[in-house]
């Protein structure tokens, strides 16, 4: 039973790659997960002494995710900025994957918390927020 479980649970995942709410994952299942469901995406090594966190792109430069980490090593926020032609599909798979709560916003609940997830439009780009709901 637990082996169908976790098939099912990972077709899911590899579906729906990108958009996937990571918040509260540590950095290892972060790494992990992007390595075998996003692996379009490159991790990029960068050293920042005041924040901690994992950043990933792709080769095209269209899409970098950015996943802001606490003291443990936990994900408590992420951000994606993406190119303006790959929105329209990003709004698609957020209105199939989250509950839709505004205008470019969706709301999540998993395990008994509610997550927040925002699109904002820049000139070039646009930027996706996903964070728990305060």
């Amino acid at each position: 039973m637990k082996i169908i479980s976790l098939s099912a649970l990972l077709v899911f995942i590899c579906f729906y790659g990108h958009g996937q709410n990571l918040v509260g994952f540590n950095h290892k299942e972060i790494r992990e997960y992007m390595k075998v469901n996003c692996t379009e995406m490159n991790y990029n090594s960068v050293v920042n002494n005041k924040y901690s966190y994992l950043k990933y792109s792709d080769n095209q430069d269209e899409q970098t995710m950015i996943f802001f980490l606490d003291h443990d090593s936990v994900c408590r926020n992420m951000r994606m900025v993406c190119a303006k032609g790959l929105k329209p599909q990003k709004i698609k798979e957020f209105d199939t994957l989250y509950i839709k709560s505004g205008e470019d916003e969706w709301t999540e609940r998993r395990d008994g918390k509610e997550f927040l997830i925002k699109v904002l439009d820049e000139k070039w780009s646009f930027i996706v927020t996903i964070e728990q709901k305060k």
